[in-house]
């Protein structure tokens, strides 16, 4: 109940940023309207129709979010007319807004300190070039415009984009593991695209195929499709799963179950299962998600023989740790989607998962230990991906 109350404090404060910025937009926008020499009764009119869509747009956005609406396949021309729009529009809308108003905010610094040194020094005014400010105007306007086609771009265009990693590691056995996380099937993740990945994971002919949770967006309704899709993928040894957070926040465990047993896909939760392959037993073991489940890492363990090559399979990263004191020797996750929204700056990335965790991508190694962190192929909160592409990811053990 606690943590329900923080997400929902979060996504208050979110809204209220959302609100703020779109707020300010809005009083730019009327000026500029207002500016614009027109008759009063066509910039009213045009004032009130903007100020209708952006209401608009900004309400069905926090709909979506708040009501978890479960409309499962939602035709092409809801997606572009609806669903995008009002994601892109809320999420470029804060950085456009942010960029207007330091831009002002170092504008009016400008003035107040030339002010002060004319008064210094009393030269002779300067008559205002009215060609001028109109043309910094729309150099201002035109940039604070970038963010929002960023965010159509990130949308349109680099959620789909995606990357197959091909990556090979030591394991003690030769085994070729197809992994997938995050695929958050809902509004912004069809059944269409889910099919899509499902023939390219089947197309990389891998021997095991493991999936590390998020499997849905905000809606149960949405994890049969996700589950049949990904059942349509036949590797060799199997598919097998673990929990995500978004599992535990929208499902219960025994219906999540019962919905991956129809599909023929092994869940671990806190188990392990022992496969027998040409080369030897190898085992590949789940543990259930760090921050929303119940995780037990001995319990996990519990009565498998360490001799075996163990593939851990985890939601969050952070286990790894505690998996390389325990020798396993890969461990695969996910759950911060790269970033999802990243900036590469001076070859530093920065983005709010590598802010927060020491694993938000990548491979990284404790000794002969090694994690993978995946990007995921979905999204979360919002449908845009920049500078973090979609991820499929190949391991060719040895």
């Amino acid at each position: 109940m606690l943590f329900g109350t923080h997400i929902l404090l979060f996504r208050l404060i979110v809204f209220g940023i959302l609100a703020l910025a779109q707020g300010y937009l809005f009083v730019r926008i009327r000026q500029v309207i207002r500016g614009s020499r027109r008759p009063a009764q066509f910039t009213f009119r045009v004032t009130c129709l903007v100020g209708a869509t952006m209401g608009l747009l900004f309400v069905l956005n926090a709909f979506l979010v708040f009501r978890h609406f479960p409309w499962v396949d939602p035709p092409m021309v809801a997606q572009v007319g609806l669903l995008y729009p009002a994601a892109v529009w809320n999420f470029g809308s804060v950085f456009s807004a942010l960029f207007l108003f330091l831009t002002r905010a170092a504008g009016e610094l400008g003035r107040r300190l030339g002010w002060t040194r004319r008064l210094a020094t009393a030269p002779a005014p300067v008559p205002v070039d009215p060609g001028r400010r109109r043309f910094l105007r729309a150099g201002v306007g035109g940039l604070a415009t970038a963010p929002l086609l960023l965010s159509g771009y990130g949308a349109a265009y680099a959620s789909k984009a995606y990357d197959v990693q091909e990556i090979t590691l030591p394991f003690g056995r030769s085994l070729r593991v197809a992994h997938l996380t995050d695929i958050h099937a809902g509004l912004y993740m069809t059944r269409e695209e889910m099919r899509r990945y499902a023939d390219l994971v089947t197309a990389l002919q891998p021997d095991l195929f493991v999936l590390t949770g998020d499997f849905i967006s905000n809606s149960m309704s949405f994890l049969p499709g996700c589950a049949q899709e990904m059942a349509r993928v036949r590797a060799r040894y199997g598919t097998f799963a673990t929990l995500g957070n978004h599992e535990h926040w929208f499902g219960t465990l025994r219906e999540i179950q019962g919905v991956f047993q129809r599909h023929g896909i092994s869940l671990l939760n806190n188990a392990h299962r022992v496969l027998r392959t040409e080369q030897g037993p190898v085992a590949v073991a789940g543990i259930d998600d760090l921050r929303t489940g119940s995780p037990d890492l001995e319990a996990t363990l519990r009565g498998l023989d360490r001799s075996i090559p163990t593939l851990l399979l985890s939601h969050r990263p952070e286990i790894f740790p505690q998996a390389a004191g325990h020798g396993i020797p890969l461990t695969l996750a996910g759950h911060w989607h790269g970033g999802q929204i990243k900036l590469s700056v001076l070859g530093v990335d920065v983005s709010l998962a590598h802010l927060l965790s020491p694993y938000p991508e990548g491979l990284y190694r404790i000794n002969a230990s090694h994690l993978y962190v995946s990007r995921g192929i979905g999204t979360t909160g919002t449908p845009i991906r920049l500078n973090a592409p979609p991820e499929v990811t190949l391991f060719r053990l040895a």
